[in-house]
């Protein structure tokens, strides 16, 4: 199982496969936003690195990510845990005026993944 390291909350093992934005919620406990679903429209589940960053990228991360500007950050509702991995969370549902942290993602990547380089 991959060891997921969350900046200031622990570490956490997690399903081989499991959508990081789930994990982030589910096994760590971090009140992530994912405000549009977890389908990589909004970037409000944005996490930063800092151990393990993935090798590839779907083409919906990349897109939005390019689309707002967006650098030094990655989508969690478009990573997957397959190996371990360390990162900061800087969107989360406490001070962000939110009512909440948006709809339940679903277990897999939405939209389905076309996997390319980052």
């Amino acid at each position: 199982m991959p060891k997921l390291t969350v900046e200031g909350v622990g570490e956490f093992e997690v399903p081989a496969g499991k959508r990081l934005v789930l994990a982030l919620t589910d096994d760590a406990g971090v009140d992530q936003l994912h405000a549009c679903g977890g389908n990589a429209r909004c970037t409000t589940c944005r996490v930063e690195f800092v151990a393990g960053e993935p090798d590839r990228t779907t083409e919906a991360e990349k897109t939005v990510l390019a689309a707002r500007g967006v650098t030094g950050v990655r989508l969690s509702c478009q990573i997957v845990c397959d190996h371990d991995m360390g990162v900061r969370c800087i969107s989360r549902l406490a001070g962000s005026g939110r009512v909440d942290a948006g709809k339940r993602p679903a277990d897999q990547i939405t939209p389905p993944p076309v996997w390319v380089p980052k």
